[in-house]
Formats: structure tokens, C-alpha cells, sequence
């Protein structure tokens, strides 16, 4: 219990006090919580965590110490009783095959869409101001990167006021909580995801113009602010939650969670799967919650040469992804001083900005991979596992002619399979290695090969992943969070769920390419 209460004040210190009121799940049902997730009444811990509490938790933890040591307490039972199960919102829908993909991608945005004015008060749902749009399956809520390739297709779509609405949400959460967390849900106010926000705003500049830079400028710079906190106090070899110095000075980022405690959920498969490492608890569950902020969750990418989970050091690297998200981030702040003529704190940022591309030509790249690498700041040298993250750089143009052009050889020969890009070059069981394959990582690879003229590969990627989720669709009926691409008649695996359906950034990404590509059919 201490620990407990110990937690919830330093977290609150971290963030500011905004939220020390806010009470997970865990807090608000201190063991019946440990029970019911090492119980296995629900196959996926997320359930629980997500259930509603149909009165005062105080009122259900009293009848629960009151009977749980009775003869004939069944906990099943109890929670039912006490409890609204959710389910995953889209079970009753049915898909129209013959109507055709794009019919489909119309309809999933009404059912993956959630009024904001819902929410209990005894839910863990975080409560924002506007409407959204949801992944599907069990991601009930919104979640931060998702979104993004989410609104490509919304864009696509013509669905311009929810995308502000989310964007709004965004600005909301920045506004009262100091970040955007993983997603909106108690339990993930600890840790971000993959910093998107200033990429949003590009989308709906494009279609209510380059003032939406200075109207979320406040947003964009407590975003920064967020990644960049405690940073002017380190010394080179220093980190400090997500800054780290590195031994040249420069300032580089990485992926951190505030907790060190099992998430809530996963619950069982964390405290499960500590037993298998040498690390201190504490340490290990670090790791893993900061390889969830990362969105790979999980990827031999985080581990040593071994490549197995137990040996998980998110938090000692330095991702190339990551870095060149708030590189992007430090352009947009430029952008929008240079709007309101500003011009000391637009050279102020493109500054750091211009520091922090030098920094990761001079970290990330391997000249003898032809790559860009994750680094480990600790062992100072890049990591062993080859992943998808290399080609953010060419996305976000830090990428020379010469590197573009090994990035693309290597695409080609290492990465490019009969159904798309696989993540990695490792077939450990992750969901994010091989022969596992993600829309927004598809979507970063094109996008970035066309900044560089790669069009003929980046036309043959995009052909056979628009060809893998038709043909999944024709034959199921449903778009898929992920899929294999190298046993192509074979659902996607590994990952601590089932595979789900829906799916928000699938959906997203795959309108994109067909009107970019105009290749309806295949």
C-alpha cells in the first residue's frame, strides 16, 4: 500500500498535480484488482480494466472483503454482479463483401465512432471534450499514433470536422495533463506514444491552412516540453526520464514510463514473465511499459542479441523513429513562430531542430548496415536488430541522396515480402518482427521513398499491401491491426492478444494508397 500511495505523489510531482485526484483501477480495488487478473475469468486482462463499476468502488470493495472468505464466494459472480463488461463495440457488425473495400472503409468510420459524452464516472475512461474514432477490437478508447494514420484516411474521406474533433481531444489532454497518454484511459497516464501531434496538424492544415500552427502552438510546445523535461540539467552519459545527453553532448530522446510497476493491462503477463529475468522488478517492468509508450509492443528491437523478452532494455535506446517525430516537432514550433514573425524563436527551434538531425546521422546511421539505426546509449554503438524504424529518416528528409538510396536497396532486398514490409528481420513470436507487418509502418516506408524519387519501389510496396488486405477482406470480411506477409494465407501472430479487427490505421492507410495509387483493383 505504501508503495502504492507513493507512487501515485511521485507521478503527480512528475506530471504537475492535474491529475493526483485520478485513481486507476488497481488503486480503486486494491486486491479484488490482483485477483480477478491473475484469475483468468477474463482471458485478457484489458477486460477488467475496462469494465465499468456499476456503483461507489468503495461500496464494491466493502462487500467484496465482507464475502470473499465465505464458503461459496465465487469471484466470476461477484464481478458481473458489480461490474458492466465491455465488449468491443463492433461484434454486431456485419460486413457487405460485395459492396466492395471502399463501401467497408465508409462503413467501419460510423461503427469505430464514439460519442464523448458517454463516459461513467466510475470508468477508467479518460473524459475529452469532442467525438473520435476508435482502433477497434479491444482498443476501445483513442490511442495517440493510431490516430494519426487513422486521419489519413478520414482525410481521404472527407471527414474534416473529426479530425479537428480529435485533434481538439489532443489539444485537451495536452492543455490538462501536460501530454498525450498512450490512450485515453487511467491506466495510461504514465506514458505517451509516439509523439504525432505536430504530423495531425499538417493534415488539417491542408485543409483549414497554416493558422492551425499558431493556434496549437501552446500545445505543440507543451508536447515538447513533455520529451524535453529535465533536459538542460544532464551531463553527457546522463537520462533522465525521456532526455537523454549523449557523450558528444547532443541531446537525443527515448521511449520512458513513469511506473515501475506491472501495467494493469496485462497484469498477469508481466508478473509472469519478470520471473524469467535477471533484472530488478522494478527495472524490467520499466522496460516494458517503455517499449508501450514506443507503440512495439514488443520487438526483438528492445532486447539484447538474444532477442528474448526477459532481456528488454527499451530504456538504455535511443530510436531513430522517436528522434525524428520531435525533430519534427522542433520544425513545427519553428513554423509557427515564423507565422506570427517571430523570427528569434523560429531560429531558436530550427536550431535544435538542425542539432538533433546532425545528431542522429552521426548516431543512427551504419554505414555498414546501409542503415538507420536504433542506439544504445549505454554500450555506445547502435543495436543489432535491423527494424522499419530506419526509414523514418527518409519520411521526415534527414536522409542524404546517398543514404536514401541504401535505405532503398535494402528495402528491396531485405524487407520487401509477397504481402508488404516486414517490421524486422527477426522471427522471435513478437507482433512486431517477422513475419509480422503494420500499416504505418507501410505508409512511413512509401511516403518516405517518394521523397527521394524511389516511386517504382515504393509503387510495388504499396501494390502488395493493398493486394494483402483485399484479399484478406474478400475472404473474411474484416481489416486486420496486422498481417503476415511472407505466409500470406496465414493470419498475423505472436503479441500478447488475439488478432484484431477493425482497424482504425489499416483503414486509414489503405484509403491513402488506393486513391493515391488508383489501384482499386488488383
Amino acid at each position: 500500500m505504501l508503495k502504492r500511495i507513493f507512487l501515485t505523489l511521485y507521478i503527480a510531482v512528475a506530471f504537475g498535480c492535474a491529475w493526483a485526484q485520478v485513481k486507476t483501477p488497481r488503486q480503486l480495488f486494491p486486491g479484488l484488482f490482483e485477483t480477478v487478473q491473475m484469475s483468468d475469468i477474463f482471458p485478457d486482462n484489458k477486460t477488467f480494466v475496462d469494465a465499468t463499476a456499476k456503483r461507489d468502488p468503495a461500496l464494491i470493495m466493502k462487500d467484496y472483503d465482507a464475502q470473499k472468505d465465505k464458503a461459496g464466494f465465487d469471484l466470476k459472480t461477484f464481478v458481473t454482479a458489480n461490474f458492466i463488461i465491455p465488449g468491443t463495440h463492433n461484434d454486431a457488425f456485419k460486413s457487405d463483401i460485395q459492396a466492395g473495400i471502399r463501401k467497408h472503409i465508409d462503413t467501419l468510420w460510423q461503427v469505430l465512432y464514439r460519442k464523448h459524452d458517454t463516459v461513467s464516472k466510475y470508468s477508467s475512461l479518460l473524459p475529452v471534450p469532442n467525438d473520435f474514432v476508435v482502433p477497434g477490437g479491444r482498443f476501445r478508447e483513442t490511442y495517440y499514433w493510431d490516430s494519426y494514420f487513422t486521419m489519413l484516411g478520414l482525410q481521404e474521406s472527407h471527414k474534416t470536422k473529426i479530425i479537428h474533433d480529435m485533434i481538439g481531444n489532443f489539444a485537451y489532454l495536452l492543455d490538462k495533463y501536460g501530454f498525450i497518454p498512450n490512450g485515453i484511459r487511467t491506466y495510461y497516464l504514465t506514458r505517451s506514444q509516439p509523439p504525432f501531434f505536430s504530423m495531425m496538424l499538417d493534415i488539417l492544415a491542408k485543409d483549414e491552412g497554416a493558422r492551425v500552427y499558431t493556434q496549437y502552438q501552446p500545445e505543440l510546445l507543451e508536447e515538447y516540453n513533455f520529451w524535453m523535461k529535465g533536459a538542460d540539467k544532464l551531463q553527457p552519459g546522463q537520462a533522465f526520464r525521456n532526455t537523454v545527453r549523449m557523450q558528444g553532448g547532443e541531446l537525443l530522446n527515448r521511449y520512458w514510463d513513469e511506473s515501475d510497476l506491472p501495467r494493469e493491462e496485462s497484469y498477469k503477463k508481466d508478473v509472469t514473465a519478470v520471473k524469467d529475468t535477471k533484472q530488478k522488478p522494478g527495472d524490467f517492468y520499466r522496460n516494458i511499459r517503455a517499449a508501450a509508450e514506443s507503440g512495439w509492443d514488443f520487438s526483438t528491437r528492445w532486447m539484447d542479441t538474444t532477442g528474448k523478452l526477459e532481456t528488454i532494455q527499451t530504456t538504455s535506446i535511443i530510436p531513430v523513429d522517436l528522434n525524428c517525430l520531435l525533430y519534427h516537432l522542433e520544425l513545427d514550433i519553428a513554423k509557427s513562430y515564423g507565422i506570427q514573425g517571430n523570427l528569434t524563436m523560429s531560429k531558436l527551434y530550427q536550431t535544435k531542430a538542425l542539432k538533433r538531425r546532425n545528431a542522429i546521422q552521426k548516431y543512427c546511421w551504419s554505414a555498414k548496415d546501409g542503415w538507420y539505426m536504433d542506439y544504445n546509449w549505454q554500450l555506445k554503438h547502435t543495436t543489432t536488430h535491423i527494424s522499419l524504424a530506419g526509414v523514418f529518416p527518409l519520411e521526415f528528409r534527414i536522409a542524404d541522396a546517398k543514404q536514401a538510396a541504401s535505405v532503398a536497396k535494402v528495402l528491396k532486398s531485405k524487407f520487401f515480402k509477397s504481402g508488404g514490409l516486414v517490421t524486422t528481420l527477426d522471427r522471435s513470436g513478437q507482433q512486431w518482427d517477422s513475419p509480422n507487418a503494420w500499416a504505418p509502418l507501410q505508409y512511413m516506408a512509401i511516403d518516405g521513398l517518394n521523397n527521394y524519387q524511389e516511386y517504382k519501389l515504393a509503387r510495388s510496396i504499396a501494390e502488395n499491401w493493398v493486394r494483402i488486405n483485399i484479399s484478406v477482406f474478400n475472404s473474411t470480411g474484416k481489416l486486420m491491426e496486422k498481417y503476415n506477409v511472407i505466409d500470406t494465407d496465414v493470419k498475423a501472430g505472436g503479441g500478447e492478444y488475439p488478432l484484431q479487427d477493425g482497424f482504425g490505421w489499416t483503414n486509414g492507410v489503405l484509403l491513402n494508397l488506393l486513391n493515391h495509387y488508383h489501384i482499386d483493383q488488383l
